[in-house]
C-alpha cells in the first residue's frame, strides 16, 4: 500500500500545492466543524505580534488542541507534532500539507529544530506544547525547556498560551478558552542550561497564570473580557480578518 494515498493521486493539486490556499480551505470548513464540536473563544489574540517571528508556548491536554490554536491565530502556524503520528496513513500526509514539524520525541532532533527556527527567522508562528506530551491529570505539567531554545537562538519572543480543553471528547462537547499572553523576551537569559532553566520557569509561571483564566472563562460561559482585560475573540475569517463579535458555536 502506498505510504502517500493521497499525494499520489493528486489531491495537493486541487489548493495549487500553494500552503496559504489550503489554510484558507480549512478556515472555510475545518474550523466551523471543529467549534461545532468545541465551543470555543480565544483572549488576547492581538498580544501575538504581527512584525517578527514568534513562538507560541502552549499547555496541552485535549487532540482538539491544535485545531483549535489554528483556529484563532492570524496567518500560519507550525506546529511541532510527534513523528509518530506522521506514520498514519492519510493523517501524516495531511499534517505534512499544513506545514506540521515532525519531531522525534526524546532525542536531539536537530532537523526539526533547524526548520522551526526558519520558519521563526522567517517572521512566521511556532507552536510548541512544551510539556512535551498531552497531561492526563487536568493541570498544567513540568515543561521541556527545550523547545524555548528556538526563540532563543533566534532572538524571538515567546507568546505563553493558556488552554482549557482538559475533559473535553466528541460526545463531551464541553466549552474550551485559549488565552494569550504578552510576549516574553528571553534575550537577557544566558543560552547555556541555567537561562534555558529560567526561561522555563518565567514562560511556565505565565501559561499556568493564563490556563487559569482560561478555565475561569470557560466556566463563566465566555465572557466578552477577562478580568485581566484580554477582550474575546472570534475564529480567524478565511479571508484572515479576526470578528470578536461572531457568534461562537454552542454544542446542542
Amino acid at each position: 500500500m502506498p505510504k502517500e494515498p493521497l499525494t499520489r493521486l493528486g489531491v495537493p493539486k486541487l489548493w495549487h500545492q500553494d500552503r496559504e490556499s489550503l489554510w484558507k480551505f480549512a478556515r472555510q470548513v475545518v474550523v466551523p466543524i471543529t467549534l461545532r464540536l468545541a465551543p470555543t473563544a480565544a483572549y488576547g489574540v492581538e498580544r501575538i505580534p504581527r512584525d517578527r517571528g514568534v513562538v507560541l508556548a502552549a499547555n496541552h491536554f485535549s487532540g482538539v488542541d491544535h485545531p483549535l490554536i489554528g483556529a484563532f491565530c492570524p496567518g500560519i502556524v507550525y506546529f511541532l507534532a510527534k513523528s509518530e503520528l506522521f506514520e498514519i496513513p492519510v493523517l501524516g500526509e495531511a499534517l505534512s500539507w499544513m506545514g506540521v514539524i515532525s519531531i522525534r520525541r526524546g532525542e536531539s532532533d536537530r532537523d526539526a529544530v533547524r526548520c522551526a527556527r526558519e520558519h521563526v527567522r522567517a517572521g512566521e508562528i511556532v507552536c510548541i506544547h512544551i510539556e512535551g506530551t498531552r497531561q492526563r491529570l487536568g493541570y498544567p505539567g513540568e515543561i521541556h525547556p527545550g523547545g524555548l531554545m528556538i526563540a532563543m537562538q533566534e532572538g524571538a519572543p515567546v507568546v505563553p498560551l493558556g488552554l482549557d480543553t482538559f475533559g473535553w471528547s466528541p460526545t463531551n462537547r464541553r466549552l474550551c478558552a485559549l488565552v494569550f499572553g504578552e510576549p516574553i523576551e528571553l534575550d537577557h537569559l544566558p543560552r547555556n542550561r541555567k537561562g534555558y532553566d529560567e526561561a522555563g520557569r518565567l514562560v511556565r509561571e505565565d501559561m499556568v497564570r493564563l490556563w487559569r483564566l482560561a478555565a475561569e472563562a470557560a466556566a463563566a460561559g465566555l465572557p466578552p473580557v477577562l478580568p485581566d482585560g484580554a477582550k474575546r475573540s472570534g475564529p480567524v475569517a478565511p479571508g484572515g480578518s479576526q470578528d470578536g463579535a461572531r457568534p461562537i458555536a454552542v454544542a446542542d
